[in-house]
């Protein structure tokens, strides 16, 4: 395939490097240094488009994508807020989007464990739920896209949970969420790429489940297979339509 990298910070950087092992070419990178390249002409050069850049500019990268008719694989988060529009605008433009908070095998597979102990759950009142996710510093957003993936899965599956609410610690908000609220707990320290943990606590023990990225290569490689799996497609899709 020929790709489109939009972001190429760290992230585009080790896409590039797993997508060349895989036989593709690299055709168009676009960074902060050169915003005016991303041009129609330019991304009609590629097969798909994978954008891992920044909430300010992932929407207008997708906009360009769509009007070049190239397919777009979005890793990046922090515009969730317009999903439902972006979708509006693929289906009714013939175009193709997937998107995903989290690319990583491993963390697609946490998700799904996620779901059936929140179901579990159900039964076990005395249990009370929170998510914690750790992050680099640089990240921008928070809570991360997979945390928010997180606490979804939680929501629709446990009935005494109706809604999330997130504190950023070592702010000066304090949060005291209700009983129906869950706590979505978000730490930014230096060198860490991922870290999500989902705890059930009641006044006997503690049950937690927690996926550790050890690196970006998983959810830099997940985003090359979504991009070979999306490219003759149309439409709009998730991450998770890969895993089913």
């Amino acid at each position: 395939m020929k790709i489109a990298l939009l972001g190429y910070g760290k992230m585009g950087q080790i896409i590039e490097k797993f997508a060349l092992e895989r036989g593709h070419e690299i055709v168009l990178k676009i960074s902060v240094d050169n915003q005016q390249d991303l041009t129609r002409q330019n991304l009609k050069t590629a097969d798909v488009a994978i954008d891992f850049s920044t909430p300010d500019s992932v929407l207008n990268n997708i906009n360009a994508c769509f009007d070049a008719n190239v397919p777009v694989v979005v890793g990046t988060t922090g515009w969730y807020g317009k999903l439902q529009e972006v979708k509006n605008d693929c289906n009714t433009s013939n175009n193709t989007l997937l998107y995903g908070s989290n690319f990583s095998i491993g963390v697609n597979l946490f998700f799904k464990l996620n779901q059936t102990l929140a179901k579990l759950m159900n039964n076990y009142p005395a249990y009370e739920v929170q998510v914690e996710e750790i992050h680099h510093t640089q990240k921008l957003d928070a809570p991360s896209g997979t945390a928010i993936t997180l606490a979804e899965g939680i929501v629709e599956n446990l009935d005494r949970k109706s809604e999330w609410l997130n504190e950023v610690v070592g702010t000066d908000v304090e949060l005291f969420p209700k009983a129906e609220q869950l706590l979505i707990e978000s730490h930014r320290i230096e060198n860490i790429p991922g870290t999500h943990t989902v705890i059930y606590s009641s006044e006997v023990d503690e049950i937690e489940i927690k996926h550790t990225a050890h690196s970006r290569a998983g959810f830099a490689l997940g985003a090359v297979v979504a991009a070979e799996w999306v490219k003759d497609k149309k439409g709009f899709f998730s991450i998770t339509d890969i895993f089913e």
